[in-house]
């Protein structure tokens, strides 16, 4: 594990539009799933080598919650999605790279534009490989979506030694029918389950956030206590 470089930013809130956001950010080489363990607990997020965490000195609003995955109970709603999504299939792999990967990104941000306000920049394949398959080493995973032999969503995640990080989902609008990103979720909870592990990481929380407001609902979740640093011990209550 190396840290390469650290450094701050100061620019237009990614979550809350009123306001300006401090972000700090790690860049990490050869990170060992430890040290990843260990930057998660404490609030951070990953895309690629990269890791960060908002820091504002005058904002707290950004909260980092866990789902409980042991106390987690599918209710009616959720085991109908789980139901009616049953021709889907999903296979698990090392994060990779593909023109039909381009396509449905870049597909799922025009939607999302569209649907919710999104800025949109074309992707090319230099930055889907820096966030989404560099820096995976031996805990980062892929979950892809097909219906038929037609790929439907990619779901970005780490595997931890306690739990599951929820790195990013993306899908097809053409089949939101199936609910695609509650879909991921669960299958993420249900893998939780099988393999031992008692939490989804589910990065930052934002009540007066539309997109991320939808968090709440997955309970019991339990929440990071302030910021604590490397050598600080992380509380979630």
């Amino acid at each position: 594990m190396n840290i390469l470089k650290e450094f701050e930013t100061n620019d237009s809130c990614s979550y809350l539009k009123s306001k300006n956001q401090t972000t700090h950010y790690k860049i990490v080489d050869e990170c060992s799933v430890l040290f990843s363990q260990e930057l998660i607990e404490r609030g951070y997020r990953r895309f690629g080598k990269v890791y960060f965490r908002p820091v504002c000195s005058n904002c707290d609003e950004c909260k980092s919650i866990k789902i409980d995955v042991d106390n987690f109970i599918f209710s009616s709603s959720q085991k109908r999605v789980l139901k009616k999504a049953s021709k889907i299939k999903s296979y698990i792999q090392k994060p990779s790279l593909s023109r039909a990967h381009l396509e449905l990104f870049d597909k799922y941000h025009l939607y999302m534009r569209e649907k919710k306000g999104w800025d949109y920049t074309p992707s090319s394949a230099q930055s889907y490989h820096s966030s989404f398959v560099d820096g995976h080493h031996d805990f980062g995973y892929e979950i892809l979506y097909y219906y038929e032999d037609k790929l439907i969503g990619v779901d970005l995640i780490d595997v931890l030694n306690d739990g599951i990080s929820s790195i990013y989902f993306y899908y097809d609008p053409a089949y939101s029918h199936y609910s695609l990103g509650r879909l991921s979720l669960y299958n993420q909870i249900l893998f939780a389950k099988n393999s031992n592990k008692s939490w989804i990481y589910l990065g930052y929380y934002v009540k007066e956030c539309p997109s991320l407001a939808y968090k709440a609902h997955y309970t019991p979740y339990l929440t990071l206590q302030d910021r604590p640093e490397l050598f600080e011990e992380a509380l979630w209550l």
